[in-house]
C-alpha cells in the first residue's frame, strides 16, 4: 500500500473517532477513487499514481466550484471547497513560479530546444520532475512563451 493511501486510511479512522462526517466523506471519496483505479487496472497504486489521481480530483473540484459560482450555489461551493482543501492537503507542496521557470530554463538548455516545435521534448523532460508540484497547463504556457520569443 502506498504511503499516501496508508495515511488517508489512518485519517479515515481518525475522522470516524472524532465523528467528523464531512472529512470522513471526503476521505472515503478519495479512497474510492484509488480503489476504482486499482480494480480497473489490476494494480497496486504507487505514490506517483496516487498523486496523479489526487491532482485529477482537485481539478474536478475546482471546475465544480467555478460552475457552482456561476449558478450562485454557495451551499455546494462550501462542500466542494472543503473536499478540495482535504484533497490538496495530501498533494506535495506546489513550486513557486520562479522555481518552475528555473527548471524550464534547465530543461530547454538540456534538450537544446530553440523553437515551439521542440516543446514536446521540454515537457517530456519536465513532466516527471514537476508531477503534482505544478500545473502542467501553466508550465506549457511558460515554455511556449520562452520558446516563442
Amino acid at each position: 500500500m502506498s504511503g499516501i493511501k496508508t495515511q488517508i486510511s489512518n485519517d479515515v479512522k481518525d475522522a470516524m473517532r472524532s465523528k467528523d462526517k464531512d472529512r470522513l466523506a471526503a476521505l472515503r471519496l478519495i479512497l474510492a477513487a484509488f480503489k476504482q483505479k486499482e480494480v480497473d487496472e489490476r494494480i497496486e497504486l504507487s505514490d506517483e499514481q496516487s498523486i496523479s489521481i489526487l491532482n485529477k480530483m482537485a481539478k474536478q473540484h475546482r471546475d465544480s466550484i467555478e460552475q457552482f459560482g456561476q449558478a450562485n450555489r454557495d451551499d455546494l461551493i462550501k462542500k466542494e471547497q472543503l473536499e478540495l482543501d482535504i484533497i490538496e492537503s495530501y498533494l506535495p507542496e506546489k513550486l513557486s513560479e520562479e522555481e518552475v521557470n528555473l527548471l524550464i530554463d534547465e530543461a530547454i538548455s538540456e534538450t537544446g530546444a530553440n523553437s515551439v516545435k521542440d516543446m514536446g521534448k521540454v515537457i517530456g523532460l519536465l513532466k516527471g520532475k514537476l508531477q503534482g508540484q505544478a500545473d502542467m497547463g501553466e508550465v506549457s504556457r511558460l515554455i511556449r512563451g520562452k520558446l516563442g520569443s
